[in-house]
Protein backbone atom coordinates (compact mmCIF):
# COMPACT_ATOMS: atom_id res chain seq x y z
CA UNK A 1 0.00 0.00 0.00
CA UNK A 2 1.14 3.79 -0.79
CA UNK A 3 2.46 5.69 1.98
CA UNK A 4 0.18 8.41 2.64
CA UNK A 5 1.67 11.54 1.09
CA UNK A 6 2.70 14.10 3.93
CA UNK A 7 1.67 17.71 2.73
CA UNK A 8 4.05 20.60 3.14
CA UNK A 9 2.78 23.65 3.71
CA UNK A 10 3.83 27.34 2.72
CA UNK A 11 4.82 28.57 6.47
CA UNK A 12 4.47 32.54 6.36
CA UNK A 13 5.96 34.03 9.44
CA UNK A 14 6.29 37.28 10.64
CA UNK A 15 3.34 37.53 13.38
CA UNK A 16 5.07 37.92 16.56
CA UNK A 17 1.88 36.96 18.79
CA UNK A 18 -0.66 34.41 18.15
CA UNK A 19 -2.98 33.93 14.82
CA UNK A 20 -6.39 34.58 15.41
CA UNK A 21 -8.47 35.47 12.28
CA UNK A 22 -7.54 35.10 8.52
CA UNK A 23 -9.97 36.21 5.10
CA UNK A 24 -9.25 35.73 1.72
CA UNK A 25 -10.12 38.29 -0.42
CA UNK A 26 -12.35 37.20 -3.41
CA UNK A 27 -10.60 36.61 -7.00
CA UNK A 28 -9.28 39.82 -8.44
CA UNK A 29 -7.96 41.44 -11.88
CA UNK A 30 -4.60 41.30 -9.59
CA UNK A 31 -5.13 37.51 -8.22
CA UNK A 32 -6.37 37.01 -4.79
CA UNK A 33 -5.40 38.40 -1.43
CA UNK A 34 -4.96 37.08 2.63
CA UNK A 35 -5.13 39.16 5.49
CA UNK A 36 -4.04 38.11 8.80
CA UNK A 37 -5.12 39.18 12.24
CA UNK A 38 -2.86 38.96 15.36
CA UNK A 39 -2.65 39.66 19.22
CA UNK A 40 0.56 41.76 18.15
CA UNK A 41 -1.74 44.43 16.97
CA UNK A 42 -1.09 44.57 13.33
CA UNK A 43 -2.89 42.81 10.89
CA UNK A 44 -0.65 41.73 7.14
CA UNK A 45 -1.38 41.43 3.82
CA UNK A 46 -0.03 38.36 1.61
CA UNK A 47 -0.59 37.43 -1.66
CA UNK A 48 -2.78 34.42 -1.40
CA UNK A 49 -1.45 32.04 -3.88
CA UNK A 50 1.98 32.38 -2.52
CA UNK A 51 1.54 33.43 0.87
CA UNK A 52 4.45 36.35 0.18
CA UNK A 53 4.19 39.47 2.76
CA UNK A 54 3.26 42.81 1.20
CA UNK A 55 2.75 44.96 4.06
CA UNK A 56 1.46 45.52 7.72
CA UNK A 57 -1.39 47.91 8.59
CA UNK A 58 0.22 49.75 11.44
CA UNK A 59 -2.09 51.74 14.02
CA UNK A 60 -3.67 49.29 16.35
CA UNK A 61 -2.82 49.53 20.22
CA UNK A 62 -4.29 46.24 21.05
CA UNK A 63 -4.62 42.53 20.19
CA UNK A 64 -6.38 42.65 16.60
CA UNK A 65 -9.28 40.14 16.90
CA UNK A 66 -10.67 40.42 13.49
CA UNK A 67 -10.02 41.24 9.33
CA UNK A 68 -11.66 41.26 6.10
CA UNK A 69 -10.92 42.98 2.80
CA UNK A 70 -13.80 44.38 0.52
CA UNK A 71 -14.78 42.38 -2.34
CA UNK A 72 -12.45 44.45 -5.04
CA UNK A 73 -9.29 44.16 -2.17
CA UNK A 74 -9.25 47.82 -2.10
CA UNK A 75 -9.65 48.31 1.72
CA UNK A 76 -9.38 46.03 4.23
CA UNK A 77 -10.85 46.88 8.01
CA UNK A 78 -10.16 45.36 11.49
CA UNK A 79 -11.40 44.89 15.03
CA UNK A 80 -9.18 45.57 18.03
CA UNK A 81 -8.81 45.62 21.81
CA UNK A 82 -8.38 48.65 21.72
CA UNK A 83 -11.81 49.89 21.62
CA UNK A 84 -11.74 50.95 17.54
CA UNK A 85 -12.03 49.29 14.19
CA UNK A 86 -10.23 50.98 11.39
CA UNK A 87 -10.61 50.47 7.50
CA UNK A 88 -7.26 50.88 5.62
CA UNK A 89 -6.27 51.47 2.35
CA UNK A 90 -5.00 47.99 0.94
CA UNK A 91 -3.22 49.42 -1.86
CA UNK A 92 -0.70 51.98 0.36
CA UNK A 93 -1.59 50.34 3.67
CA UNK A 94 -2.98 53.58 4.97
CA UNK A 95 -5.56 54.50 7.26
CA UNK A 96 -8.83 55.84 6.58
CA UNK A 97 -11.04 55.97 9.13
CA UNK A 98 -11.14 55.11 12.79
CA UNK A 99 -15.05 54.27 14.49
CA UNK A 100 -14.71 54.41 18.13
CA UNK A 101 -16.12 51.91 20.25
CA UNK A 102 -16.88 51.92 24.17
CA UNK A 103 -15.25 48.39 24.52
CA UNK A 104 -13.17 45.84 22.94
CA UNK A 105 -14.20 45.29 19.28
CA UNK A 106 -14.36 41.36 18.69
CA UNK A 107 -15.71 40.90 14.85
CA UNK A 108 -16.21 43.17 11.58
CA UNK A 109 -17.56 42.64 8.19
CA UNK A 110 -17.89 44.52 4.72
CA UNK A 111 -21.12 43.95 3.27
CA UNK A 112 -21.04 42.44 -0.32
CA UNK A 113 -21.64 45.69 -1.89
CA UNK A 114 -18.76 47.44 -0.03
CA UNK A 115 -20.98 50.36 1.49
CA UNK A 116 -21.53 49.73 4.82
CA UNK A 117 -19.37 47.82 7.57
CA UNK A 118 -20.83 45.76 10.32
CA UNK A 119 -18.56 45.40 13.85
CA UNK A 120 -19.36 43.96 17.17
CA UNK A 121 -17.85 43.07 20.45
CA UNK A 122 -18.17 43.32 23.92
CA UNK A 123 -20.30 46.13 24.21
CA UNK A 124 -23.09 43.53 23.05
CA UNK A 125 -23.98 45.82 20.18
CA UNK A 126 -23.52 45.27 16.75
CA UNK A 127 -23.34 48.50 14.50
CA UNK A 128 -23.63 49.46 10.90
CA UNK A 129 -21.32 51.90 9.60
CA UNK A 130 -21.97 53.94 6.15
CA UNK A 131 -18.50 54.08 4.78
CA UNK A 132 -19.67 56.76 2.19
CA UNK A 133 -20.37 58.83 5.12
CA UNK A 134 -17.95 57.76 8.09
CA UNK A 135 -18.59 60.73 10.38
CA UNK A 136 -22.18 59.70 10.35
CA UNK A 137 -23.30 58.13 13.27
CA UNK A 138 -23.97 54.12 12.71
CA UNK A 139 -27.28 52.46 12.61
CA UNK A 140 -27.56 49.88 15.38
CA UNK A 141 -29.34 46.70 15.66
CA UNK A 142 -31.35 45.10 18.61
CA UNK A 143 -28.85 44.46 21.61
CA UNK A 144 -27.03 41.22 21.28
CA UNK A 145 -27.33 38.63 24.24
CA UNK A 146 -24.06 38.05 24.80
CA UNK A 147 -20.57 39.65 23.65
CA UNK A 148 -20.22 39.11 19.78
CA UNK A 149 -17.48 37.13 18.98
CA UNK A 150 -18.55 36.66 15.04
CA UNK A 151 -20.21 38.49 12.33
CA UNK A 152 -21.05 37.71 8.86
CA UNK A 153 -23.58 39.39 5.80
CA UNK A 154 -26.28 37.52 4.13
CA UNK A 155 -29.04 37.63 1.75
CA UNK A 156 -27.72 40.14 -0.42
CA UNK A 157 -26.91 42.51 2.66
CA UNK A 158 -30.45 42.10 3.91
CA UNK A 159 -29.41 39.96 6.67
CA UNK A 160 -26.40 39.51 9.21
CA UNK A 161 -25.68 37.07 11.68
CA UNK A 162 -23.97 37.17 14.97
CA UNK A 163 -22.60 34.62 17.69
CA UNK A 164 -21.44 35.23 20.76
CA UNK A 165 -18.41 34.03 23.08
CA UNK A 166 -20.85 33.50 26.48
CA UNK A 167 -23.49 31.49 25.00
CA UNK A 168 -24.67 29.04 22.15
CA UNK A 169 -26.38 29.84 18.56
CA UNK A 170 -26.01 31.80 15.83
CA UNK A 171 -28.58 34.99 15.55
CA UNK A 172 -29.81 36.40 12.04
CA UNK A 173 -31.31 39.97 12.03
CA UNK A 174 -33.03 42.04 9.70
CA UNK A 175 -31.35 44.58 8.75
CA UNK A 176 -34.50 46.26 7.48
CA UNK A 177 -35.99 46.72 10.82
CA UNK A 178 -33.22 45.38 13.05
CA UNK A 179 -35.01 42.63 14.48
CA UNK A 180 -33.77 38.90 15.12
CA UNK A 181 -35.55 36.58 13.28
CA UNK A 182 -34.00 33.45 13.87
CA UNK A 183 -31.78 31.62 16.24
CA UNK A 184 -29.84 28.56 14.53
CA UNK A 185 -29.51 26.80 17.97
CA UNK A 186 -26.13 25.15 18.90
CA UNK A 187 -24.46 23.65 22.35
CA UNK A 188 -21.78 25.37 22.64
CA UNK A 189 -20.84 29.11 21.57
CA UNK A 190 -20.45 29.38 18.04
CA UNK A 191 -16.11 30.28 17.55
CA UNK A 192 -16.75 30.27 13.93
CA UNK A 193 -19.32 31.41 11.42
CA UNK A 194 -18.71 31.20 7.56
CA UNK A 195 -21.42 31.87 4.84
CA UNK A 196 -20.68 29.99 1.87
CA UNK A 197 -19.22 31.62 -1.48
CA UNK A 198 -22.81 30.41 -3.12
CA UNK A 199 -24.93 31.62 0.02
CA UNK A 200 -26.19 28.46 -0.04
CA UNK A 201 -24.90 27.30 2.97
CA UNK A 202 -23.90 28.76 6.59
CA UNK A 203 -20.77 26.73 8.16
CA UNK A 204 -20.29 26.85 11.92
CA UNK A 205 -17.96 25.54 14.51
CA UNK A 206 -19.03 25.24 18.34
CA UNK A 207 -17.28 22.39 20.61
CA UNK A 208 -16.32 19.79 19.08
CA UNK A 209 -18.89 19.97 16.04
CA UNK A 210 -18.60 21.30 12.38
CA UNK A 211 -22.59 22.22 11.26
CA UNK A 212 -23.80 23.30 8.07
CA UNK A 213 -27.03 24.92 7.60
CA UNK A 214 -29.01 26.03 4.89
CA UNK A 215 -29.12 29.74 4.79
CA UNK A 216 -32.37 30.71 2.92
CA UNK A 217 -34.28 28.26 4.82
CA UNK A 218 -32.26 27.59 8.08
CA UNK A 219 -32.81 24.31 8.50
CA UNK A 220 -29.51 22.10 10.26
CA UNK A 221 -28.17 20.33 6.99
CA UNK A 222 -25.93 18.67 8.55
CA UNK A 223 -23.54 17.91 11.45
CA UNK A 224 -20.45 16.07 12.23
CA UNK A 225 -18.51 15.39 15.49
CA UNK A 226 -15.19 16.46 15.79
CA UNK A 227 -12.02 14.31 17.00
CA UNK A 228 -11.28 17.32 19.34
CA UNK A 229 -12.53 20.96 20.60
CA UNK A 230 -12.53 22.76 16.60
CA UNK A 231 -12.42 26.35 17.17
CA UNK A 232 -12.61 27.34 13.22
CA UNK A 233 -14.17 25.32 10.20
CA UNK A 234 -14.46 27.01 6.32
CA UNK A 235 -16.38 24.55 3.49
CA UNK A 236 -14.45 24.05 0.07
CA UNK A 237 -16.22 27.23 -2.24
CA UNK A 238 -16.00 26.24 -5.67
CA UNK A 239 -17.59 22.58 -5.83
CA UNK A 240 -18.60 22.14 -1.94
CA UNK A 241 -17.54 18.81 -1.74
CA UNK A 242 -15.22 19.27 1.26
CA UNK A 243 -14.14 21.73 4.28
CA UNK A 244 -11.78 22.15 7.11
CA UNK A 245 -11.27 22.14 10.40
CA UNK A 246 -8.86 23.18 12.94
CA UNK A 247 -8.81 23.77 16.85
CA UNK A 248 -6.98 22.22 20.40
CA UNK A 249 -4.77 19.32 18.96
CA UNK A 250 -2.61 21.33 16.56
CA UNK A 251 -4.05 19.29 13.43
CA UNK A 252 -5.67 21.26 10.40
CA UNK A 253 -7.53 17.95 8.92
CA UNK A 254 -9.87 18.02 5.61
CA UNK A 255 -13.19 16.23 5.68
CA UNK A 256 -15.81 14.76 2.97
CA UNK A 257 -18.48 17.60 3.27
CA UNK A 258 -21.02 14.21 2.50
CA UNK A 259 -19.91 11.74 4.46
CA UNK A 260 -18.27 13.47 7.35
CA UNK A 261 -15.61 11.15 6.26
CA UNK A 262 -11.30 12.07 7.18
CA UNK A 263 -9.16 12.93 3.63
CA UNK A 264 -6.26 14.19 5.33
CA UNK A 265 -4.91 15.36 8.29
CA UNK A 266 -2.51 17.95 8.20
CA UNK A 267 0.33 18.55 11.08
CA UNK A 268 3.35 20.77 11.79
CA UNK A 269 1.83 23.84 13.74
CA UNK A 270 3.02 24.58 17.03
CA UNK A 271 0.05 25.47 19.18
CA UNK A 272 -4.01 25.55 18.75
CA UNK A 273 -5.36 26.03 15.26
CA UNK A 274 -7.53 29.31 15.72
CA UNK A 275 -8.92 30.02 12.05
CA UNK A 276 -9.01 27.98 9.19
CA UNK A 277 -10.40 29.36 5.43
CA UNK A 278 -10.17 28.21 2.11
CA UNK A 279 -8.67 30.23 -0.70
CA UNK A 280 -11.64 31.51 -3.22
CA UNK A 281 -10.93 28.86 -5.79
CA UNK A 282 -10.73 26.25 -3.47
CA UNK A 283 -6.95 25.21 -4.72
CA UNK A 284 -5.55 25.97 -1.24
CA UNK A 285 -6.46 26.86 2.43
CA UNK A 286 -4.92 28.61 5.09
CA UNK A 287 -4.41 28.05 8.79
CA UNK A 288 -3.30 30.12 11.85
CA UNK A 289 -2.22 29.42 15.04
CA UNK A 290 -0.98 30.41 18.36
CA UNK A 291 2.33 29.56 17.13
CA UNK A 292 2.12 32.86 15.38
CA UNK A 293 2.95 31.33 12.14
CA UNK A 294 0.38 30.98 8.76
CA UNK A 295 0.08 27.81 6.51
CA UNK A 296 -1.09 27.46 3.26
CA UNK A 297 -1.97 23.92 2.46
CA UNK A 298 -3.00 22.52 -1.11
CA UNK A 299 -6.54 20.69 -1.58
CA UNK A 300 -5.25 18.16 -3.34
CA UNK A 301 -2.55 15.75 -5.20
CA UNK A 302 -0.57 17.77 -8.28
CA UNK A 303 -1.96 17.67 -11.73
CA UNK A 304 0.47 16.06 -13.92
CA UNK A 305 1.36 19.76 -15.17
CA UNK A 306 1.75 21.09 -11.80
CA UNK A 307 -0.81 23.53 -12.27
CA UNK A 308 -1.78 22.74 -8.12
CA UNK A 309 1.84 23.72 -6.79
CA UNK A 310 2.01 27.18 -5.50
CA UNK A 311 5.08 28.48 -7.35
CA UNK A 312 6.18 24.90 -6.91
CA UNK A 313 7.65 26.18 -3.66
CA UNK A 314 7.23 24.23 -0.43
CA UNK A 315 8.31 25.15 3.34
CA UNK A 316 8.98 28.64 4.65
CA UNK A 317 7.92 31.47 2.60
CA UNK A 318 10.43 34.80 1.75
CA UNK A 319 9.22 37.67 3.73
CA UNK A 320 9.14 40.08 0.69
CA UNK A 321 7.01 41.91 -1.54
CA UNK A 322 6.40 40.27 -4.90
CA UNK A 323 7.35 42.09 -7.73
CA UNK A 324 3.54 42.52 -9.70
CA UNK A 325 1.78 43.81 -6.27
CA UNK A 326 4.89 46.00 -5.19
CA UNK A 327 4.53 48.33 -7.68
CA UNK A 328 1.04 48.83 -6.78
CA UNK A 329 1.31 49.66 -3.32
CA UNK A 330 4.09 51.93 -3.32
CA UNK A 331 4.43 54.18 -0.05
CA UNK A 332 2.51 50.50 1.64
CA UNK A 333 3.67 50.73 5.65
CA UNK A 334 6.14 47.94 5.99
CA UNK A 335 7.92 46.90 9.21
CA UNK A 336 11.31 45.42 9.36
CA UNK A 337 12.04 42.23 8.48
CA UNK A 338 8.50 41.73 7.91
CA UNK A 339 7.91 41.59 11.55
CA UNK A 340 5.95 44.31 13.53
CA UNK A 341 7.14 44.96 17.07
CA UNK A 342 5.06 44.09 19.79
CA UNK A 343 3.07 46.33 21.72
CA UNK A 344 0.93 46.60 24.41
CA UNK A 345 -2.16 44.27 24.28
CA UNK A 346 -5.05 45.49 25.65
CA UNK A 347 -7.58 43.27 27.92
CA UNK A 348 -8.36 40.31 25.96
CA UNK A 349 -12.27 39.77 25.72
Amino acid sequence: MDKKRVAVPLVCHGHSRPVVDLFYSPITPDGFFLISASKDSSPMLRNGETGDWIGTFEGHKGAVWSCCLDTNALRAASASADFTAKIWDALTGDELHSFEHKHIVRACAFSEDTHLLLTGGVEKILRIYDLNHLDAPPREVDKSPGTVRTVAWLHSDQTILSSCTDMGGVRLWDIRNGKMVQTLETKSSVTSAEVSQDGRYITTADGSTVKFWDANHFGLVKSFNMPCTVESASLEPKYGNKFIAGGEDMWVRLFDFHTGEEIACNKGHHGPVHCVRFSPGGESYASGSEDGTIRIWQTGPTHEDGSHMVNGMSGKVKVSATEEVSGKIEGFHIADDGKSKEKEEATTA
